[in-house]
């Protein structure tokens, strides 16, 4: 009975949170289902492309408290994403948190074209400001046809800041935990030339002890039309993070005092007494080109450089790295159409370098003492795809495509003279892909696919904060297997879309703690990952009908069933047990209400079952249900000018959970609590050149 509820939910989430993005009205519940999405390079509606996808959109982004991507990605059928303290996030797609201790693992993300993913697997999404994404494009399962490693999928973020109208916005948002997010953005040009420069600051105590934060952003984006068919685009970051980490806690620690930071334990200092935080200061400089060559054939081509230096003082060392790479990506795209059939093919590469150093050292009250290793890694990836896709008439498609990818890993030991490097060269792995589609009649499409995936180690998997490198872990791979149907009913007030999915992954990549807390990594056997993820967004009013200019309802529901198939540890067997990390079930459902003198309102509630935390399954994170709100005034003044003024809560009812769990921690340290109860409130200023809609 309680899953049926729950998967008639997930159906009206569905339905709203397909989403479509339509500049001239801010009627998401109408407008999803007509969004053009770059996924899979097809540029087409999301209603007519045959894979598994979500659009999250401005309006979407912008119904939340504005400080974090996490509320909306929530909202995602598929997608769970934690944070154990403010700016330390941890994403999950289908799964992938399985060997993710912190950051982004086992998903492919692009940041405006520019691989934000480094060569050696990690991403470092935390660098960016909420205010530096407008859109996110969620490809849900293997994508490596042409997106490379990642069994998890990819994220396509956006954002989209030279596309605006030129101006200047500011906004600013004080909250619960000393929250102070400001943000402000200058936007100069026209139709041929467009700058779009901004600066973002937030920062917070964190709910937890020992949980401040930091972040400071500054973005320089460029476009440069230089003829009808040649322009450039210009993307420039630079981002400055610190935030504390408290450590997890055991359950006599979590029931005692869920806000408490770890403390000490035998020979390793407590969080506050080690000073445990991450410094990070990231430049990522990337620009692209679109090139028409004619009406048939194009190309998109971008490069980037970046650096990042990382300070992380822990409960067992201090470590530093500087992270320098580079690489770059192009697609050439040819399409015809031959009577009623349409072809079009591309094929492209994208490729990957860099050169990593790594030292840990003694920890003293949070500042480096005798140095422990200094590593140098060496890194690259590359991959080349090819793919073709046709729609025959009787509204039939089929969409073929398939990449080789290599990756190395070279590990040389500084701190110990003589040390032979250690040098990992994976297989080159084939990422083939096949989905067909028939449109069985006027707002309803059946598809499905098949495809491979593969992930090799990161280079923090082969080499952990351990400090032991990982000579023997190897790359995961799988099948994964996926049917859906995409439907609009009701005058396309409603918008249904469903998707079940069978994963088979072997070589799973496991994320364990040793008793210092340290992370390390083992191959885990074989997986059985089983889902069905439901979508449904309805319009419960005409459009542009009555004192009451918008109300839509959207309900999202994930239904997993992820076993190890075949995991021994020695003389432990995993075998059937829940995969960490992954509730069975999870609900949100999104109630939006816009009025038209100005007055908006927006609400969420959320559903997680238990999550287990271990790979006996003997301890699980307890099942909860979140309310927040929204309440605001919206409207345009004179001819140019936008006032935004809100208030929020999230967490509404109180409810203590874990948030952010560490799996398989030792001395069963799993939990990190997240935020009771706690508000939020801000104005928003657009002021452009064109006149700015409500």
């Amino acid at each position: 009975m309680k899953q049926t509820l729950l998967f008639l939910l997930s159906a009206g989430w569905f339905a709203a949170n397909a989403q479509t993005q339509v500049p001239e009205s801010n009627d998401s519940a109408r407008t999803l289902q007509w969004v053009v999405v770059k996924a899979y390079e097809q540029n087409r509606q999301l209603k007519e492309v045959s894979a598994s996808i979500n659009y999250i959109d401005k309006t979407q982004l912008e119904r939340y408290n504005n400080t974090s991507l996490l509320p909306a990605l929530n909202a995602t059928p598929g997608v769970h994403m934690e944070e154990r303290s403010p700016g330390s996030y941890r994403l999950n797609v289908r799964g992938s948190t399985l060997r993710s201790p912190f950051g982004v693992r086992n998903v492919k993300v692009y940041w405006n074209g520019i691989p934000l993913t480094d060569p050696g697997g990690s991403t470092y999404l935390n660098q960016l400001s909420y205010f530096n994404v407008r859109s996110i494009e969620v490809i849900k399962g293997p994508a490596g046809s042409l997106y490379g490693a990642g069994t998890g999928g990819a994220l396509l973020i956006n954002s989209g800041a030279v596309k605006e109208p030129a101006g200047v916005s500011a906004s600013y948002i004080a909250g619960s935990y000393h929250l102070h997010n400001l943000h402000v953005q200058l936007r100069t040009g026209d139709e041929e030339h467009r700058n779009a420069i901004g600066f973002a600051h937030q920062t917070s105590d964190g709910y937890r002890d020992h949980t401040n934060m930091r972040r400071d952003v500054i973005t320089w984006e460029g476009n440069y039309r230089l003829r009808d068919n040649h322009a450039i685009n210009t993307s420039v970051l630079y981002g400055d993070l610190y935030y504390q980490t408290p450590g997890g806690l055991n359950a006599a620690q979590y029931a005692a005092n869920p806000r408490a930071a770890r403390g000490p334990a035998g020979m390793f200092p407590g969080a506050t007494e080690a000073k445990a935080a991450i410094y990070q200061k990231t430049f990522l400089a990337g620009i692209s080109q679109d090139y028409q060559f004619n009406e048939r054939f194009s190309n998109h081509s971008v490069v980037y450089g970046a650096f990042s230096l990382i300070k992380n003082p822990t409960f067992r060392n201090y470590e530093k790295r500087t992270e320098p790479h580079f690489g770059g990506r192009t697609v050439f795209t040819w399409q015809q159409q031959q009577g009623d059939t349409d072809w079009r093919i591309l094929f492209g590469a994208e490729a990957q370098r860099g050169f990593f150093n790594v030292k840990t050292f003694g920890n003293v009250n949070g500042q480096p003492d005798t140095t422990q290793t200094d590593d140098e890694v060496d890194t690259w990836i590359y991959s080349g795809f090819v793919q073709t896709d046709i729609h025959f008439p009787g509204n039939w498609s089929v969409s073929a495509g398939i990449s080789v990818n290599q990756s190395a890993i070279t590990i040389t030991r500084l701190s110990m003279p003589g040390f032979v490097p250690v040098k990992q060269r994976f297989n080159s792995e084939w990422a083939p892909r096949l989905s067909v589609s028939k449109k069985v009649f006027p707002g309803v499409l059946l598809y499905a696919s098949i495809a491979r995936g593969f992930s090799p180690p990161t280079s923090q998997e082969v080499l952990p904060s351990t400090t032991v490198i990982s000579e023997d872990l190897e790359a995961e791979h799988g099948v994964n297997y996926e049917a859906g149907i995409k439907s609009s009913w009701l005058q396309q007030r409603l918008y249904v879309e469903i998707n079940a999915f069978y994963f088979r992954l072997q070589n799973a990549i496991v994320q364990r703690r040793d008793a210092s807390n340290a992370d390390y990594f083992v191959n885990a056997g074989s997986t059985k990952q089983r889902g069905i993820e439901t979508q449904v967004q309805y319009q419960l009013l005409p459009r542009n009908k009555r004192f009451v200019s918008q109300a839509a309802l959207a309900v999202a529901h994930t239904l997993n069933h992820f076993r190890y198939d075949d995991f021994k540890q020695v003389t432990d067997d995993f075998s059937d047990k829940k995969i960490p990390s992954v509730a069975d079930n999870t609900v949100a459902v999104r109630l939006d209400v816009s009025l038209r003198p100005g007055l908006y309102t927006h609400w969420t509630w959320y559903y997680s079952d238990p999550i287990p935390l271990d790979d006996a399954n003997t301890a699980f994170a307890t099942s909860y249900n979140l309310l927040g709100g929204r309440l605001g005034f919206r409207k345009p003044f004179a001819k140019n000018l936008l006032i935004d003024i809100f208030a929020g809560v999230d967490n509404a009812f109180d409810v203590q959970y874990s948030l952010g769990n560490d799996i398989n921690a030792a001395a069963g340290r799993y939990y990190n609590a997240a935020p009771g109860i706690n508000y939020y409130g801000g104005i928003r200023i657009e002021f452009g050149k064109q006149r700015i809609t409500q």
